[in-house]
């Protein structure tokens, strides 16, 4: 993966209020830190960010130049995103050097197709692995391709670029087929839907229950009457 350069300012309000300042000021706030180095906090362009992770993903490595003359190389560790708003709202970004080895979580994506009549279960969609940190891979691949019901794909199983070695367990599950429910019973798995006819029928049900103990004690007052 090759690194994005982008551009940040040193940053000096913090807490809350700062970083809703930070924020609507088109930035995103952040943290480098690393290597015993003290943890610099920093602002981001928010579009240049944006477009660089949707691009290269979570693991996308950036060359950050601070405004105060500070180059690092670094990598994001943990982004905090707006669900509502699709921002994001903080990152904090680990220093690394040029041939030092990381262990990132790197996505998964099934290739291929099980045989029919199956269906995928996506145990883990990332896996743990150790890379150099310029070249972490932004995906890796898995193939499922004619696996039948009863299968499972493996940590072990997952294609890995060289110079990318495995940090999970070998035996982490990270695709299993199963076979697809017959017709009958995926019917039987949905709840019952009463129809307006239906409810209509229950209703005049109801209302003869209610009718009928009323019948009988006018039917009781007569037979009274005519003693």
């Amino acid at each position: 993966m090759s690194e994005v350069k982008i551009s940040a300012e040193p940053r000096t309000e913090f807490g809350k209020g700062g970083a809703r300042r930070t924020r609507r000021a088109g930035k995103v706030p952040a943290v480098l830190y690393g290597h015993g180095e003290k943890p610099k906090h920093i602002a981001l362009p928010a579009r240049e960010f944006a477009a660089a992770i949707r691009k290269g993903g979570a693991n996308q490595l950036f060359a950050i130049e601070v405004s105060d003359g500070t180059q690092v190389l670094a990598l994001p560790k943990a982004i905090q995103r707006d669900p509502i708003r699709d921002s994001f709202e903080h990152v904090d970004l680990l220093l690394v050097r040029r041939g030092e080895k990381v262990t990132v979580e790197v996505p998964v994506q099934l290739t291929g197709e099980a045989a029919r009549d199956t269906l995928i279960v996506h145990d883990h969609d990332t896996l743990s692995v150790t890379a150099d940190a310029t070249k972490v891979p932004d995906h890796l691949e898995a193939s499922i391709e004619g696996l039948e019901a009863g299968s499972q794909v493996t940590a072990a199983d997952v294609e890995l670029p060289t110079g990318v070695e495995l940090a999970a367990d070998a035996d982490q599950t990270v695709a299993s087929v199963t076979a697809a429910p017959t017709a009958e019973q995926f019917e039987a798995t949905l709840p019952e839907i009463e129809t307006p006819e239906a409810e209509a029928e229950e209703a005049a049900e109801g209302e003869e229950a209610v009718e009928a103990p009323a019948a009988e004690g006018a039917e009781n007052t007569e037979a009274k009457t005519e003693a």
